[in-house]
């Protein structure tokens, strides 16, 4: 779908992949669903099974063509995180603990005031790290490449 970029970007970003929002504006107004991707440069997210319309494909090397199901972007002022304790929509804060840390509290009318708590799904990444062999890291000089650097660099 050819959506524009969004003519005012939000700074400040509180939702999250994994979150779960209820829909209050639309067709789907009023049901809940987990956030399964955030686009920042177009102020939408898109929410698992909701907003669902009928797109056309046409067919190609490699690909069936046909009328397929897909799950269509949301405007971000049409979705609010839902109250852990309370079940409702509500507003997003941020306080800061005694101990420092960072966290997200629900704030609004009905709201609990209770920590909303990051998603489990960003604590796995998408792509894995890259892998260093330890052994690289006791001993730089056993690298070839940190070794061909000393050489080509010293006097």
């Amino acid at each position: 779908m050819g959506w524009k970029a969004a003519e005012k970007l939000l700074q400040q970003w509180k939702l999250l992949r994994g979150d779960n929002v209820m829909i209050i504006r639309g067709k789907d107004k009023g049901e809940t669903g987990l956030i399964k991707r955030v686009i920042r440069s177009q102020n939408r997210v898109i929410v698992e099974g909701k907003n669902l319309v009928k797109k056309h494909i046409k067919q190609g090397q490699g690909h069936e063509g046909g009328i397929f199901t897909v799950e269509a972007p949301l405007h971000v002022s049409n979705v609010q995180v839902v109250d852990p304790v309370t079940g409702k929509p509500c507003k997003m804060g941020i306080r800061y603990l005694e101990d420092g840390t960072k966290v997200r509290i629900s704030r609004g009318l009905g709201a609990s005031g209770s920590i909303i708590p990051r998603p489990e799904i960003l604590k796995t990444r998408v792509t894995p790290r890259p892998t260093i062999d330890a052994f690289h890291l006791l001993d730089p000089t056993a690298c070839d490449l940190y070794a061909t650097n000393v050489k080509t660099t010293s006097p």
